[in-house]
C-alpha cells in the first residue's frame, strides 16, 4: 500500500477509536501524511430535549443549551487531544466535526478532503458501556473511493 497523503481518522474518544488512532500513526509518515480527524456527533443528539421529564419550555431550552455545551466541550477535548498527539509525532493535522449519520458523514468528509485511506475503530464489544451509534459498515464500504481499515478492538 502506498503512503497515504490524506489519512481520514474517525475518532470520538472510545477505546476502538483510540486503537484506530494508534493504527493511523503507524501508517502516517511525517512530512508526507496529513491526518484528518473526523469527529461525528450522531444526529440523534439534535432532538434531545428531555421532553419526557421537563415540563415547561424554558426548562427544556435551558437543558438543551446545557446538553449542546456539554457535547461541544467533549468534542473539543477529543479534537485537542488527538491534535496534540499528532503534533508530538510531527504529523500534519486537520479536524472536521459534524452532526449527522456517521456513515454518510464519513463518506462526505472522505470525498471532500480527498482521503487516500480511512481508519475507524471496531464496534464496542457486548456488555461494554457507552452509546452504540452504529456505523453502517456496508454503506461505508460500498461508498468509499479509497481503502477502509478497521482497527481491531483493543
Amino acid at each position: 500500500m502506498k503512503t497515504p497523503l490524506k489519512l481520514l481518522l474517525c475518532h470520538h474518544g472510545t477505546d476502538g477509536a483510540r486503537a484506530a488512532e494508534v493504527l493511523a500513526h503507524e501508517f502516517a509518515v511525517t512530512g508526507i501524511t496529513t491526518v484528518v480527524h473526523c469527529l461525528v456527533v450522531p444526529e440523534f443528539w439534535a432532538g434531545m430535549q428531555g421532553d419526557d421529564w421537563l415540563n415547561n419550555a424554558s426548562t427544556r431550552d435551558a437543558f438543551g443549551h446545557y446538553l449542546e455545551n456539554m457535547l461541544e466541550n467533549d468534542a473539543k477535548r477529543e479534537l485537542a487531544a488527538v491534535a496534540s498527539r499528532c503534533k508530538e509525532r510531527g504529523l500534519a493535522y486537520e479536524s472536521v466535526m459534524r452532526l449527522g449519520n456517521p456513515a454518510e458523514t464519513v463518506l462526505a468528509v472522505a470525498s471532500e478532503v480527498g482521503a487516500d485511506l480511512v481508519i475507524i475503530g471496531s464496534p464496542r464489544k457486548k456488555g461494554e458501556e457507552g452509546l452504540r451509534s452504529r456505523m453502517e459498515i456496508e454503506k461505508l464500504v460500498r461508498g468509499l473511493k479509497c481503502p477502509l481499515l478497521i482497527a481491531p478492538h483493543p
